[in-house]
């Protein structure tokens, strides 16, 4: 499946949302260090509700750790600053899908080192400005997972 990648997130709620949108999904969540947030935050908890121990998380000490121990096929970036839609691209299962903090995005020197190919964005009105982290990864996973057939889903109507 998909790997989504939380690059030192800084909401609790928005986290323990995409811990819920990895349990129904069958992604797997890795947190890039430093967070915003202890992982005992009620905040946490209470978004991702009981969902926790059907998903998968991972917290990793900084990006070369996530990197060294996970070593993806792919490295995806989201980004308002993107060039390319996030529905053009064919996903693939085991790719990295990396969404950066809430209030900075992902960092100049982390998207130039993924590169404008693999730098995507979600379309949106010119005057906004981001969509909620949460709500994009949600957009992005739900894409991926289409193009899967919803491999794993339950049984189709």
């Amino acid at each position: 499946m998909f790997k989504i990648v939380l690059y030192q997130p800084e909401i609790a709620p928005n986290t323990g949302n995409i811990i819920r949108l990895c349990a129904n999904t069958g992604a797997e969540l890795h947190l890039i260090e430093p967070l915003g947030f202890h992982m005992d935050d009620k905040r946490l908890r209470r978004a991702g509700l009981d969902y926790s121990e059907y998903s998968h998380v991972v917290r990793h000490r900084d990006w070369q750790a996530f990197i060294d121990n996970e070593k993806p096929t792919r490295v995806l970036a989201l980004s308002t600053k993107g060039s390319r839609c996030h529905s053009a691209v064919e996903y693939q299962g085991g790719d990295a899908i990396v969404f950066g903090p809430e209030t900075r995005g992902l960092p100049a020197a982390f998207l130039q080192a993924v590169g404008a190919q693999n730098t995507l964005r979600i379309p949106m009105r010119a005057e906004s400005r981001s969509i909620n982290l949460s709500n994009a990864a949600a957009i992005i996973i739900y894409e991926a997972w289409r193009q899967q057939d919803f491999n794993g889903a339950l049984a189709k109507q």
